[in-house]
């Protein structure tokens, strides 16, 4: 991907004199009055103004990665003639029902969306001062998911700042593997990063600020961005990242979400994923001794062919060009950017998961869990129950959502904040409604409070709905808001109106017993304050039944 990273492709606009045209659109012309008119370096788009906000839709970042472009790192987009309506979002990558009602099988689908606030500003209205970028990368378990479900016309507006949502390649196509295969493991990422890039080159025509970009995202686009912190290739692509309930710790204990799921963490080994690969292969009729043939044979094989392979490949791989090491240990190492992070969870991470355990339908039964408990712990499982006492919780699976809650997700992004602690700025939060708006139309099997994703209603409309909020929520919303545009814009929350948000402490050997700084977020007057996350969490009974090893 040589050529796409780096900021040096805007001296390289200066110096041609194409910055000048941004100001222009077709054909030389003045752009739209209304900023709904921008020259992009492949062509014009033209988006649609609202009262908040004005969103151009659509706008291919790379290539269509279809044909023999599947499975190879993303290439420069086509430039088109005249104006490209950028109206309408760009299709979603392939995917199976989920997220999406009937899921994807476009392959063509490397398209983003910037949201600007309303009226003119930066290059497209002269004199303005360049706005923060915020670049959203979606989570889904890197299977699912679509940047175009994400509305950010309420965080534009009330933020003043432009926010850019993308898609990338999920699942086999995103994540794939094979001997031989360069880019194995990390297409999805070089996406993100081509993102990036073209974000670096073009943001300054829709009035953002090229030289202070926030990558953001939440679950696969959280542990995204913190593989981007430790990947030589993202150098100088960003200036401060958001890790919402995504770590580079992130890992579980067999069991986790459904019986049977071995132990594992997120990041996975290059000649694992590539024997994957290799049997997958063969699985698919395209088993072969030559590496070039087999691809080619996969490459062949329609969308139809590859849905029943699609999460066997969810995690990115290591000992890559884009990720030479496990980026957990290049994190414990101080080998990462140093830029300012923001990084929390949600209080009930796992009720999500638990409450459909049974059959991928119900919540898990009393019965499943005694046998989950001794199948996962073994010889511990007296020290897990004597930490979280069944009698304690409504339910087997309240009980066991708070085990893994803690040990899957708030725990392992809070080591993974005080190792970034040592060398950066870190604010950590919990997002902790107890009632937020549901994220599915299903009535729950289980109490769900503040579920993984339920942050997600505070910073955007999601899927075309608008957030229904009490007036309590709404304000915790705008507060949030506040919050993240104003870590876009300066690298510290706490400099937002409203609760103070100290720095999280850094993590020191030689004060075992600093409690680090999080920032609560519940509606309600006492809602927004510290909060003692590693004691709620149990990360200390975690950290020595692991060995203070999470992965």
């Amino acid at each position: 991907m040589k050529g796409w990273r780096g900021r040096a492709a805007m001296a390289l606009l200066g110096s041609t004199g194409l910055a000048g045209g941004l100001l222009l659109g077709v054909n030389g012309q003045a752009a739209e009055p209304d900023g709904t008119e921008v020259r992009t370096d492949a062509g014009v788009v033209r988006g649609a103004a609202g009262e908040q906000a004005t969103v151009f839709r659509g706008i291919p970042y790379a290539a269509p990665p279809v044909g023999e472009l599947r499975w190879r790192e993303p290439r420069p987009p086509a430039p088109w003639p005249g104006v490209r309506d950028a109206t309408t979002a760009g299709p979603a990558c392939a995917q199976g029902p989920g997220e999406l009602p009937g899921g994807s099988t476009n392959e063509d689908c490397l398209y983003l969306d910037v949201t600007k606030p309303s009226g003119n500003s930066g290059a497209t209205g002269g004199t303005a001062k360049p706005k923060p970028v915020i670049v959203w990368v979606h989570g889904g378990g890197f299977y699912m998911g679509a940047g175009g479900n994400y509305d950010a016309q309420r965080m534009a507006a009330q933020g003043d700042a432009v926010v850019v949502t993308l898609n990338y390649r999920l699942g086999v196509y995103g994540f794939f593997g094979y001997p031989g295969l360069d880019g194995s493991g990390t297409f999805g990422l070089a996406d993100q990063q081509a993102a990036f890039s073209w974000v670096s080159r073009n943001i300054a025509a829709f009035g953002g600020d090229p030289g202070n970009v926030t990558i953001a995202g939440q679950s696969a686009g959280g542990v995204s961005n913190c593989a981007h912190l430790t990947s030589p290739s993202a150098a100088g692509l960003f200036d401060k990242a958001v890790l919402q309930s995504g770590s580079c710790e992130l890992s579980w204990t067999a069991n986790t979400e459904f019986r049977g799921q071995p132990a594992d963490a997120i990041y996975e080994p290059l000649p694992a994923l590539q024997a994957q690969g290799r049997r997958t292969a063969a699985d698919l009729g395209c088993g072969d001794a030559d590496p070039a043939t087999a691809v080619d044979c996969l490459r062949a094989l329609p969308v139809d062919k590859l849905k029943g392979v699609q999460q066997k490949f969810i995690q990115p791989a290591y000992g890559t060009p884009i990720l030479p090491e496990n980026p957990a240990e290049a994190v414990r190492a101080g080998r990462f950017h140093r830029v300012p992070v923001l990084s929390g969870n949600t209080r009930d991470e796992a009720t999500q998961a638990t409450s459909r355990y049974d059959n991928f339908q119900f919540a898990m039964s009393e019965q499943t869990f005694d046998a989950v408990m001794t199948e996962t712990f073994g010889e511990d499982e007296a020290k897990v129950r004597a930490r979280y006492p069944r009698q304690a919780y409504g339910s087997a699976a309240l009980a066991w959502a708070a085990i893994t809650t803690d040990r899957k997700w708030a725990c392992t992004q809070y080591a993974t904040s005080r190792e970034l602690a040592r060398y950066v700025p870190v604010h950590q939060y919990e997002f902790a409604d107890p009632e937020p708006p549901a994220l599915s139309p299903l009535p729950p099997t289980m109490p769900m409070g503040a579920q993984h994703a339920s942050e997600l209603w505070s910073l955007f409309d999601l899927g075309g709905m608008p957030a229904k909020f009490t007036p309590e929520q709404q304000r915790l919303s705008e507060q949030m808001i506040d919050y993240w545009t104003r870590f876009a814009a300066t690298g510290d929350p706490g400099r937002a109106p409203g609760p103070r948000w100290p720095a999280f402490g850094p993590s020191d050997s030689d004060a075992p017993n600093e409690v680090p700084y999080v920032q609560g977020l519940a509606p309600g007057r006492d809602g927004i304050g510290p909060v003692d996350l590693a004691q709620r969490h149990q990360c200390g009974f975690w950290s020595e039944l692991t060995g203070g090893n999470h992965g």
